[in-house]
């Protein structure tokens, strides 16, 4: 049922009385739930369809909550933090090609991920290498702890 199908009033007492009608669906019908909502409710619900709640009150409650709603099976926030460093390594290895002057093919296009830092001298492109190293010297050491 789409939001443009949803009747926003409720009519009762022979027409006397007019109010707002709570929005929620059933899934087995989807038909519009026929009782009123409540006044102080933001969503246009009734008390059988949340109309009472006023959403968590502390940190705890508001993060289990967003842990609640985050899309799963596709991937974890880990992965995607992963895939962005990547992305953000892979285009500053486009920019060190470029100045170099190694052909490449056309440079990515788009919104650059987060964490990419353009890399614009050469002098740019030695410290990225030195870093990269530094880098992985340090989870060698790591790993053999």
């Amino acid at each position: 049922m789409d939001k443009d199908l949803y009747q926003a009033y409720l009519v009762t007492a022979g027409g006397s009385i007019t109010c707002l009608r709570c929005t929620a669906k059933s899934k087995r019908t989807e038909q519009q739930c026929s009782r009123p909502a409540l006044k102080a409710s933001r969503t246009f619900k009734c008390q059988f369809h949340g109309g009472r709640g006023s959403g968590p009150k502390t940190d705890a409650g508001r993060a289990s909550i967003g842990a609640a709603h985050r899309i799963h099976g596709n991937e974890t926030l880990a992965v995607k933090a992963e895939r962005s460093q990547c992305s953000a390594k892979l285009s500053q290895l486009e920019d060190a090609m470029l100045i170099l002057g190694i052909p490449v093919a056309p440079l990515q296009r788009g919104r650059k991920a987060l964490g990419y830092r353009r890399l614009r001298t050469v002098e740019d492109v030695r410290q990225m290498v030195v870093g990269q190293v530094k880098g992985s010297s340090d989870q060698v050491q790591v790993n053999k702890l």
